[in-house]
């Protein structure tokens, strides 16, 4: 085969197996099997999820991150929660906490300094304090709330979590759970009796697997039943084991309890090993990276090497697409549901759809444009998808007015596309705005190119986003009796549906050409933005289904600079070099032009 025609598929090969290798067995850190405890099934917002799933949450969600420093080593999250549940004395002392606000540091009597990251050990002497201006800040509208009071109510909800982790498998300062057990029916029944009401309590997962239906918390199990069930019985081995630091009896007491869970649940144990593999293999982080190669190789090849690096950035394009199409399909399998749910799985879908596009459009124009824009546009949504997952889990249980599979998957999945094609040809055009001032040496034909691939793309995004908007009426018919109530996020759809629209009829018109018709695709990013985005900010209207005040800066930022290109589109090719031109010879009359549609 020829080398040429080789080297897409050698870098799609090489890169499925990088993004193959994060499947591979990390090792047992000081001899214990985390993996395995990380698979154990447990119950949590009402769906079953590996422990995994759990720590790694919960770890995003108090220190923005899925790895942890403890006796100067870094761990993982699964080990981090075992620390948090069976060795507490060692998980507060663990810097978790990230706090910038400087009068929330003020509050804690700490001295700003680069370090922005506090142990449990060093708020709890204020706990309190913070507990109270927690009190008064919470029932504050969060879009009036000051920073502060975002900030307070922010650390206190994460200490709280924290709190509930501790206290779900034994209570902290007691003997533990095997204690429990073994003293259920002696003296003192009546105290331990209010110690296990107050187990019961911290529940955020269910972590006894049932032999029927119903999940039950640690203190439930306790107080149920004068029986041992044996999955409890493991549970205390296994926390006994870990506060012994005994790697032997741990990956015993793991092993019996995830046969248990296989034997009560085998459906449980299946959908728990399922979500473990999609953890562990990380596809999007590993997509992002395959997708900023891929645009590393296309930037290359306009200085070296065009044809060879055009088709390794194919390959690599492909490769990307596959593993983002494999944790897309993952996704789905998991939840039972289609493949956008929320805002985060949205973010998901945008990127995916964008990257098929680009690689259906390199295959036709085989330029390396397309690969270039797709690429940028994955890496983009994939960035935005993971700023997003910080905010807990991202397959949680539907809302109510949600909770249909049939309409998730026409009027969600076809506007989503529609969202896709409107951003990609936005990308297109932004590429064609860089490539028309950077490039020395104009090339009318590769303009052409992108100008025709800009105008498919809109044409593709206008059927979509208006069948999305017309299945957006029907289900809003079904659910709430009206087909059309100028609620902010059908505004937004319909603005996508007009602008889209009115492209294509200034181009057919001759309003609008190159640059024009360019500019106005640019300007369709920042109509979507505002469609996908802006109706969280808002906070009003039955399709508001959370307040998003952190994004606000940086829709702002992106906003900024979509206008930006825009005035770029606009002004004449490489503008600078010809006012350095006119500056070296000012007697020399500038030719006149006739009045010509941009």
């Amino acid at each position: 085969m020829n080398l040429k025609r080789a080297v897409p598929w050698i870098a799609f090969g090489l890169a499925l197996a990088g993004a193959a290798s994060s499947l591979l067995p990390s090792g047992k850190p000081r001899g214990f099997d985390v993996e395995a405890f990380g698979q154990v099934p447990v119950l949590e917002g009402g769906r079953v999820k590996p422990v995994d799933t759990i720590a790694r949450n919960a770890l995003l969600m108090i220190r923005g991150k899925q790895s942890a420093s403890s006796e100067g080593r870094s761990i993982g999250p699964d080990e981090w929660l075992l620390d948090v549940m069976f060795r507490p004395e060692v998980a507060d002392r663990q810097e978790l906490f990230v706090i910038d606000d400087p009068e929330v540091l003020g509050l804690l009597g700490i001295q700003q300094s680069r370090n922005r990251y506090y142990s449990f050990a060093t708020l709890a002497p204020r706990i309190d304090e913070i507990q109270r201006q927690y009190v008064a800040a919470e029932p504050i509208d969060p879009k009036v709330r000051s920073h502060f009071q975002s900030a307070i109510v922010n650390l206190f909800e994460r200490m709280f979590l924290y709190h509930r982790l501790k206290n779900t498998v034994q209570l902290e300062g007691t003997p533990g759970l095997a204690a429990e057990i073994a003293a259920r029916a002696g003296p003192g029944a009546p105290q331990r009796h209010r110690l296990l009401v107050e187990l019961a309590h911290f529940k955020p997962l269910l972590p006894v697997t049932p032999t029927g239906d119903a999940w039950r918390s640690v203190g439930e199990a306790l107080t149920g039943t004068t029986t041992v069930e044996p999955g409890l019985e493991q549970w205390a081995r296994l926390g006994l084991a870990y506060q012994a630091q005994d790697a032997a009896s741990f990956n015993r007491s793991v092993a019996d309890l995830a046969a248990t869970a296989a034997l009560g649940r085998p459906d449980a144990a299946a959908r728990s090993d399922h979500e473990w593999l999609f953890n562990a293999a990380q596809p999007f982080y590993s997509g992002m990276v395959i997708y900023v190669l891929a645009l590393l190789a296309v930037f290359v090849s306009w200085l070296w090497r065009p044809v060879l690096l055009q088709r390794l950035a194919f390959g690599l394009l492909l490769a990307g697409a596959v593993v983002h199409t494999l944790g897309l399909a993952s996704r789905v399998l998991i939840q039972g549901r289609p493949p956008v749910t929320n805002l985060y799985s949205s973010a998901v879908f945008v990127g995916w759809a964008a990257v098929l596009l680009g690689v259906v459009l390199e295959r036709m124009y085989r330029r390396g444009f397309a690969t270039a824009v797709a690429a940028a546009s994955g890496f983009a949504s994939l960035i935005v998808a993971h700023h997003l997952s910080v905010d807990g889990d991202t397959m949680e249980m539907m809302r109510a007015v949600l909770d249909s599979n049939f309409w998730l998957a026409t009027h969600v999945v076809t506007i989503t596309i529609g969202y896709s094609g409107t951003f990609l040809a936005g990308a297109l055009a932004i590429g064609w705005v860089v490539r028309r001032h950077l490039t020395r040496r104009a090339d009318p034909a590769a303009s052409k190119a992108i100008v025709a691939m800009t105008y498919g793309i809109i044409c593709f995004a206008l059927f979509f986003s208006f069948v999305g908007t017309v299945l957006g009426g029907i289900w809003a018919d079904q659910s709430w009796g009206r087909f059309w109530g100028w609620d902010p996020k059908e505004n937004g759809a319909l603005l996508i549906v007009l602008w889209n629209a009115i492209i294509l009829h200034a181009r057919w018109a001759g309003f609008a050409r190159e640059r024009g018709i360019m500019a106005m695709a640019i300007f369709g990013n920042v109509i979507t933005s505002f469609s996908w985005f802006g109706v969280n900010m808002l906070g009003v209207g039955l399709h508001s289904y959370g307040f998003m005040d952190k994004a606000f800066w940086a829709l702002s930022a992106f906003v900024g600079t979509q206008l930006v290109l825009m005035l770029f589109a606009l002004v004449p090719a490489r503008f600078w070099s010809a006012r350095r031109a006119e500056a070296a010879a000012p007697g020399k009359d500038r030719p006149e032009g006739a009045s010509q549609p941009v």
